[in-house]
């Protein structure tokens, strides 16, 4: 009886066994609902390859992208205060942020930057929408303001990546006091006359949207990526009216002038680097090729005629 049960019993159900397969081998689109094989999905930096819809990826996985060869150096963000308002609904705010950072590369919902783009030294501050929905609150202001003062200093150009449904609501008013801040610090990069870019990603909205996320110099965006200030439902219901299928899109906005460039991940690093490269270039791109004054050239055709 032991001989069955502890020999044959298992090969054979070795034999039968379904072998362990990891979970997550296969993503499925959320606009062609094609399924796409990991390995396939991150090479292609999670566009699918099938209709180029545009997924969307962490903050760590966006700066390796926008970096020459990936190489970046983070700064640590100011310390804030936790909870200021001692908020709670369900649960306790301080609770959410524990949860939040416990699944999270960094400490809140945006991650600063520093390196280069295009060869040129630039910053760049990243919205983690997997963060509470990459809320802005006292963490992300000072974080931004973090990011343009590093741009200043280092006389590089700047770069923000948002991807938020808005403002903290666990912070109240305090919250909504960041798009001042961040506003004002926008304004001294502009000032010392230093580039500053912003990248558009899905979804961009509220009080994001309607503070520094629409002050950059050019305004660039993903294909198909969600940008406005309240959303469909809510607009629709207040003038009473259907919106257009593609309204909000990042389409849609270049359409209407809200937007400069609607660029592919795969090529953002050459069109930032491109875009710095123009704006910051002191000298010509090419050998001036010197031309010869109008009065000799009309000489030069009278000499020419009195000879025939």
């Amino acid at each position: 009886m032991s001989w069955l049960t502890e020999f044959v019993r298992p090969k054979i159900q070795k034999l039968v066994r379904r072998p362990d397969v990891p979970e997550n081998l296969w993503h499925k689109c959320k606009s062609c609902e094609q399924m796409i094989f990991h390995r396939d999905l991150a090479k292609n930096n999670h566009v699918c390859q099938h209709c180029g819809h545009h997924m969307r990826i962490s903050a760590k996985e966006r700066l390796e992208l926008l970096f020459d060869g990936g190489n970046y150096q983070t700064i640590e963000l100011p310390n804030v205060p936790v909870d200021p308002l001692k908020f709670r609904d369900q649960k306790k705010y301080t609770d959410r942020l524990k949860a939040a950072q416990a699944k999270a590369t960094y400490k809140d919902a945006l991650a600063v930057a520093h390196g280069e783009v295009g060869g040129h030294p630039t910053v760049i501050a990243v919205f983690d929408f997997s963060f509470m929905g990459g809320s802005m609150g006292i963490a992300v202001g000072e974080g931004i303001v973090a990011a343009a003062e590093l741009a200043t200093v280092q006389d590089a150009a700047l770069i923000i990546v948002p991807a938020s449904g808005g403002a903290r609501m666990q912070e109240g008013i305090l919250s909504l006091m960041q798009m001042a801040r961040t506003t004002a610090a926008i304004e001294k990069v502009k000032e010392k006359g230093l580039p500053y870019f912003v990248l558009l990603t899905d979804p961009t909205t509220g009080g994001v949207s309607a503070s520094f996320a629409m002050l950059g110099d050019i305004q660039v965006a993903e294909p198909g990526a969600q940008i406005g200030f309240a959303g469909r439902r809510v607009i629709e219901s207040t003038i009473r009216e259907k919106l257009p299928d593609d309204f909000q899109t990042a389409e849609y906005l270049l359409e209407h002038g809200m937007v400069d460039m609607v660029v592919p991940r795969n090529e953002l690093n050459a069109t930032f680097g491109r875009l710095i490269d123009m704006i910051r270039r002191t000298k010509p791109g090419a050998a001036i090729v010197p031309i010869k004054d109008a009065k000799t050239k009309a000489s030069k055709s009278k000499d020419l005629s009195a000879d025939k």
